[in-house]
């Protein structure tokens, strides 16, 4: 039976498989990553300010942290969903600042609009707030293998501009932690493919039925 066994497929399903188990045991060793940083985020608010960081990746170590930002004039607007300090929900109104006459600029989350169409009446000045981290949009699979850009730095006010409301302030509940789910997955991924295979394989090396009569 075994030398009847398909030998290219049979070698890519093990290859599939110890990958899909590869990428489950470094989601555990993610996880464990991931719950050290919240410890260090856990603490951070109640720290002393610091500067804002320009470049991306923020340091678990500023995550959280006082800071503050002059914005010399606004860019560009960006819009998503959130929830102000008063648990309503809208729309974070994003600016892209310039900070300078060169550099990367400045993300500030200068507080929560009604509408997505709202354009604040705001057109920079100093702002203090807490650092934190533009939106993440990126795919799963580009976080998982590592190709995702990382995410930019962004400041959230602590006074909104005008006709806003206070975006609320960054919470260790805003970071998940879901690497121990993403493990299982990847387990429950390789255990699929090799039930999957171990079926197909059965009924390619079953004996035909007996003709009939």
């Amino acid at each position: 039976m075994i030398r009847r066994l398909p030998l290219i497929a049979t070698i890519i399903v093990l290859l599939a498989v110890a990958t899909m188990i590869g990428l489950g045991i470094w989601q555990l060793q993610r996880r464990g990553e991931k719950e050290a940083a919240i410890a260090i985020l856990r603490a951070n608010p109640d720290k002393p300010s610091v500067a804002f960081p320009r470049l991306p990746s923020v340091d678990p170590e500023l995550m959280f942290r006082r800071s503050s930002v002059h914005c010399l004039r606004v860019t560009g607007w960006r819009r998503e969903a959130g929830r102000a300090t008063d648990g309503s929900m809208g729309f974070r109104a994003i600016a892209e600042c310039s900070t300078g006459a060169e550099g990367p600029g400045a993300l500030i989350n200068i507080g929560v609009a009604p509408r997505a169409d709202t354009t604040p009446q705001w057109t920079g000045g100093q702002v203090e707030g807490w650092i934190s981290e533009e939106p993440d949009h990126r795919s799963l699979i580009s976080r998982t293998f590592g190709k995702a850009p990382p995410l930019r730095p962004m400041l959230i006010a602590r006074t909104p501009a005008p006709g806003l409301k206070a975006a609320t302030p960054p919470h260790i509940e805003d970071i998940p932690n879901n690497h121990l789910a993403y493990a299982v997955q990847w387990f429950l991924f390789a255990a699929v493919a090799l039930v999957i295979y171990i079926i197909a394989v059965r009924k390619r090396l079953s004996p035909p039925p007996p003709p009939a009569g």
